[in-house]
């Protein structure tokens, strides 16, 4: 078996902590891991890293490989989309790595799974998992689903038909209904949650790609260079459309596991611990007289007086309020925040990199200032700025600066500056975090105004 790991989605309906250059599958929600780190763990008592493989784009690169060095995952495949084309693309990328890259058989069991998920406890989901596989194995497309215990209009829904070995037939997939219809499906009783997970064997899914999306199977059949190379022209459709509502072999594997696609700040409230009160607080949160209700901080005190079935969520430079069963409207939020060209969408006031990360402290008319930390052993690229001059005081760690052409080391309280229309670099050669308090003054501070020489991350 082969699992395909779905990690290159940017979800907005958890922001603000999730945004563009951060999205969910790396955040850790009441937990020390994150939820790609958590994805990746569950499985690893059924195969070996190197039959994983992550489809991600190449702006989380560094993440995903942080991500997968830390639970012991560092021999897992990362492919790389050459643009966003959803989930039937995705997949059909993959199963041709697969195919190419790894000598995957038509005959063997592809496993699909999104990377942001909580699911527990890992011995029923294997269980779980396993049936879908021979489900799989006997020609058919395996969807996995939940039996719903509340009327959830955030889901979409299966509905099953007769028994087929472990699972069902699927009669038909609905789109997230209203309160009414989800109340009726409840109590209907033959209606499962959509988990977005799915198991075909590499010629199974080959063969529905052929008869009901040929577009893609076209493009797909071509050797993986070519199929890298025409991606953008495959149609941006999820693999929901494209084939499991159209083909007469699916079927469904009962997930009898605890799921959740934490899709919504009410859903971060549903897994998270409660006080006797029934709130959830994560962070520096004091809650005077309030019930039923998520505070969650960051690096500020909230103080909540009085408050019932609300959810309060706040960043460095973001604070959202709603009251619990709106979450799903904050993607409204983040619509609106496009369309005003607000930054907070793409943008945290924290910035991950490959060498390690920058803050951005305070900013105005002509300055901007920012805390950076590079992780040891690691190097920005060699560069210059037209618009701008830097000043660089170290408080942590030591530095190797080059500037023009001469190298120094700088430690602890000591600084130096960087003239516009110089060429400089920042490393650390240590074994702790180096951390400088970075000045820039000019007329222009953007990230754009960068100019790279040389980088060991493919950036110049």
């Amino acid at each position: 078996m082969k699992l395909i790991i779905l990690a290159g989605g940017g979800g907005t309906r958890l922001f603000p902590l999730s945004r563009t250059c951060l999205p969910k599958q790396f955040l850790k929600l009441g937990n020390s891991d994150s939820l790609l780190t958590q994805t990746v763990k569950r499985f690893l008592p059924l195969l070996k890293p190197a039959d994983i493989i992550v489809v991600t784009n190449k702006e989380y690169t560094h993440h995903v490989k942080t991500e997968l060095a830390t639970c012991g995952a560092g021999g897992a495949h990362i492919l790389l989309e050459p643009v966003a084309r959803n989930t039937a693309p995705a997949i059909a990328l993959a199963t041709r790595f697969c195919q190419d890259k790894l000598g995957t058989s038509g005959e063997e069991v592809l496993f699909v799974t999104p990377a942001d998920h909580i699911v527990h406890p890992v011995d029923i989901f294997i269980k779980n998992v396993r049936q879908a596989v021979e489900l799989a194995e006997q020609n058919k497309v395996v969807t996995l689903g939940i039996k719903p215990d509340k009327p959830e209009t955030g889901y979409g829904y299966i509905q099953a038909g007769k028994s087929f070995g472990s699972g069902y037939k699927v009669e038909s997939f609905r789109e997230k209904p209203d309160k009414d219809t989800a109340e009726q499906y409840l109590a209907d009783g033959n209606y499962y949650w959509n988990s977005g997970m799915f198991a075909f064997t590499a010629g199974c899914i080959m063969e529905e790609f052929s008869a009901h999306m040929p577009e893609i199977y076209q493009l797909a059949s071509a050797p993986l260079t070519e199929v890298v190379s025409n991606f953008e022209a495959m149609p941006n459709i999820s693999i929901d459309y494209a084939v499991a509502e159209k083909s007469d072999r699916v079927v469904m594997a009962p997930l009898t596991a605890y799921w959740n696609d934490i899709g919504s700040w009410d859903a971060i409230y549903d897994v998270l611990d409660k006080d006797h009160s029934g709130n959830a607080i994560n962070g520096d949160c004091l809650p005077i007289d309030c019930s039923n209700t998520l505070m969650l901080g960051r690096n500020r005190l909230i103080a909540g007086v009085g408050l019932e079935d609300v959810l309060v969520v706040e960043t460095d430079d973001v604070i959202v309020v709603a009251k619990r069963g709106e979450s799903q409207k904050v993607k409204d939020v983040v619509n609106e925040l496009k369309a005003r060209g607000r930054r907070e969408v793409d943008e945290h006031t924290t910035m991950y990199r490959p060498w390690g990360s920058y803050t951005v402290l305070n900013e105005g008319p002509g300055y901007k200032m920012k805390k950076i930390v590079v992780t040891p052993g690691e190097r920005l690229s060699l560069q210059l700025h037209y618009h701008r001059s830097e000043h660089w005081i170290v408080i942590g760690g030591t530095a190797r600066v080059t500037i023009g052409d001469q190298d120094k080391m700088v430690h602890v309280n000591e600084s130096v500056y960087i003239p516009p229309s110089t060429k400089h670099r920042l490393e650390n050669p240590g074994k702790l975090p180096l951390e400088i308090i970075e000045v820039q003054n000019g007329s222009y501070l953007e990230e754009d105004d960068i100019v790279r020489f040389d980088d060991e991350y493919g950036r110049a």
